[in-house]
């Protein structure tokens, strides 16, 4: 009913012209700064609301879907940096009208801005400018957000920074000790901090796991590319790159706005999509082995001789579209906040944060199409090319076993288990060392006299790999990060590699509200882990991190939960807990509650730096 009222009100004011300033407001909003600040000191903005009564306005944070989360920073010429906003703990209460969970103040409410002043401001007075944005909704109506900036004046008095008042939590910056980005504070410290933000967590994605499957189906493509004529390698890269960057983008935005905040993990985790691309991958390795030349449908096969003049970039922009599929499973944080935001109705700030973050992230993939199409150019390529060719068709056959399983998870078939997959993989590893020693002959093969010495000492390699993974299957634990790509154990506890379930005894909650009624009784902190079946990065966190006694010891001090937010029972209930309370889509995310479901830290996504996870749990203990 509200939403029907709501749109009715923004109709009827956008029909009539009318502003929002015309209106008796519910709230009154005031700015002030108390005593003097000098140069180079941080100054405490107070902007304070006030709702009539019934009334009442959003957090900071809200749900993917539904009312306008507040936006509050501070500006001017004599502002160096902002700080992190602070306020009280927001009201949570389930909306019907939105049909989400919400997060709003009534009453007053104040939100305290630490801003830094330059060091070379003159002592007397000045201005700075407050500025805040809000939707002010009742249980029956809302108001269309309201946006006010007030003129805040301060005084400066003369004399040196006191190093008392000089430290805060820099906006510019918008991480905290364990990578915590505050988008807001991303963005109110302005365009280049922003991009440089969205660049430096890409390069830090391409550190992932996720990303590995798409090295050799990028190499073996372009190789193939670079073998026919008519092929200009840079064109060919060129678009390439921009293909991943618009799709990742547009796509993004479009899953974001049509499924919500959490609409490319739908994407990333939905079975037919997995179906598809494993199915790709298998079709793919099957035509490097020689079993066929790949050709089009004979609809599109005239069209694309058509584009033989112009480049033949079809095939090519769809490799960049496989490409934005998977790497959708790398949703870290940032892209999961960007992608919030673009469910709330955002697109500025969300969309050029999607660009600058996939261009910076498919910026590597460039070069990686680039090479191999001059390798394939080069004199006598033809021989020691094909047998790249071939390893990199074992390569995609097994990858495509990865994405097979994640539909098995999904649809719980019970074929593609971690068993299963692994054996098939050690398989494949023993498959491509033995051709590489001239014992397996396909289609496309040369004849050669002699095993080379590269050949030798890859062949060597892979049958130590299959070997290593071969004693897997009788108990001997998979460590690291091929771990990472098998299927998860669900017969064991979490956090417990083969053959170390045994020893790490420990009860892992799926119902968080059965978890939290534990921890009041036994008075214990709550761990959750936002996690995904079809999520490498979440594996990864689990055997690497998870594993490791120091880790484990603190475990123990903790009620567990694992929340699976792409299958399983309540998935989408969790998915939208975590957005809704959390302000994030990604994958993996860490959380420490009390006994009282208060949050005490949040850690997001995959880290290689264990001391800074076991300094997230220690605090988290402490609180």
């Amino acid at each position: 009913m509200r939403q029907y009222i709501t749109k009715s009100i923004l109709f009827y004011h956008l029909l009539l012209g009318i502003t929002y300033g015309q209106f008796k407001t519910p709230v009154t909003v005031t700015a002030e700064i108390a005593g003097a600040v000098r140069a180079g000191e941080v100054a405490i903005v107070t902007i304070q609301a006030a709702m009539d009564d019934e009334w009442h306005i959003y957090a900071l944070k809200n749900a993917g879907k539904g009312p306008i989360a507040t936006r509050v920073n501070v500006s001017g010429d004599l502002v160096a940096e902002q700080g992190q906003v602070e306020h009280r703990e927001p009201i949570e209460k389930f909306d019907e009208g939105f049909g989400v969970k919400t997060r709003f103040f009534q009453g007053t409410t104040a939100f305290r801005v630490p801003i830094l002043l330059k060091d070379d401001v003159s002592a007397g007075q000045g201005i700075v400018n407050a500025y805040i944005l809000y939707q002010v909704c009742n249980e029956s109506l809302c108001y269309p957000p309201a946006e006010i900036n007030i003129a805040v004046p301060l005084v400066i008095e003369s004399g040196p920074a006191r190093e008392d008042y000089t430290n805060f939590v820099a906006a510019a910056v918008a991480v905290s000790n364990y990578g915590e980005i505050n988008l807001d504070q991303a963005i109110a410290a302005g365009f280049w901090s922003f991009v440089a933000l969205a660049i430096s967590m890409a390069f830090l994605a391409l550190l992932t796991p996720c990303v590995f499957p798409m090295i050799p189906i990028t190499v073996s493509f372009f190789t193939h590319q670079g073998e026919l004529e008519n092929r200009k390698p840079i064109n060919q890269a060129l678009v390439y790159t921009l293909g991943i960057v618009a799709t990742f983008s547009i796509l993004g935005m479009i899953l974001a706005v049509t499924l919500g905040a959490s609409g490319a993990n739908q994407l990333a985790a939905n079975p037919w999509v997995n179906l598809f691309i494993g199915a790709l991958f298998v079709y793919f390795a099957l035509s490097l082995f020689g079993a066929y030349e790949i050709q089009l449908p004979k609809g599109l096969r005239q069209f694309s001789l058509e584009q033989e003049k112009r480049g033949g970039y079809v095939g090519t922009l769809f490799m960049a579209v496989t490409f934005t599929l998977t790497s959708f499973t790398c949703t870290v944080q940032f892209v999961g906040l960007l992608l919030v935001a673009a469910a709330q109705g955002q697109w500025f700030w969300p969309l050029l944060g999607m660009i600058v973050f996939s261009a910076a992230f498919a910026f590597p993939f460039f070069f990686l199409a680039l090479f191999p199409q001059y390798l394939a150019k080069m004199p006598k390529s033809g021989g020691w090319l094909n047998a790249v060719k071939v390893v990199m068709g074992f390569l995609e056959m097994a990858a495509a076993f990865k994405f097979f399983s994640n539909t098995d998870l999904v649809w719980g078939w019970g074929v593609f288990t971690f068993n299963s997959v692994l054996a098939i993989w050690t398989m494949i590893m023993f498959f491509t060392g033995m051709y590489l020693l001239g014992k397996i002959q396909l289609p496309h093969d040369s004849k050669f006299e002699t095993l080379g010495v590269p050949r030798m000492v890859l062949s060597l390699f892979f049958l130590t790999f299959a070997l290593y993974m071969g004693t897997g299957l009788f108990g001997r634990p998979i460590h690291g990060l091929i771990y990472s790509y098998l299927p998860p154990q669900l017969g064991q506890e979490m956090g417990a590699t083969q053959g170390e379930a045994e020893t790490a005894k420990f009860v892992w909650y799926s119902d968080l509200e059965v978890a939290l009624a534990e921890a009041r009784i036994i008075q214990k902190p709550v761990f959750i882990d936002f996690t995904g079946y079809t999520c490498t990065n979440c594996r990864w966190m689990e055997t690497n991190v998870f594993t490791l006694n120091e880790v484990q010891l603190r475990f123990n001090e903790f009620i567990l939960v694992h929340l699976y937010t792409d299958g399983g029972e309540n998935f989408r209930e969790h998915q939208r807990y975590e957005i809704e309370r959390f302000g994030t889509a990604a994958l993996p995310y860490y959380v420490i509650l009390s006994p009282e479901d208060d949050v005490l830290a949040t850690f997001p996504g995959m880290t290689r730096n264990v001391d800074e996870f076991l300094d997230f749990l220690d605090k988290g203990l402490a609180g």
